[in-house]
């Protein structure tokens, strides 16, 4: 391979590159979000606050942490930062990520 096709090789990785990493660096919200789980999945979740409230609107029980949630149409769960198991079935969920 001689130096002008090493040169067109690294014009077309370099081209591919920046069409792929363009929409990461724009800022669109598909794209903060994409990269917002990435970050959760590296470091073992994001910083937040989940809030159980009842249906009239009393505080029930909250925990700050850093932890993943999942949802379900039943339930929610997570497990704190002391390796507990929380399932919340019912009442209103308010999870603030930080």
């Amino acid at each position: 391979m001689n130096a002008e096709q090493v040169k067109g090789k690294f014009k077309r990785i370099g081209f591919v590159a920046t069409i792929m990493l363009t929409p990461i660096l724009t800022g669109c919200a598909g794209c903060e979000r994409t990269l917002k789980s990435f970050h959760s999945n590296i470091n073992n979740g994001l910083h937040r606050t989940v809030t159980v409230y009842d249906y009239n609107g009393n505080k029930i029980k909250s925990w700050t942490g850093k932890f993943d949630v999942t949802n379900s149409e039943n339930e929610v769960y997570f497990d704190d930062e002391n390796d507990k198991r929380i399932i919340i079935h019912g009442g209103i969920v308010i999870n603030e990520e930080k």
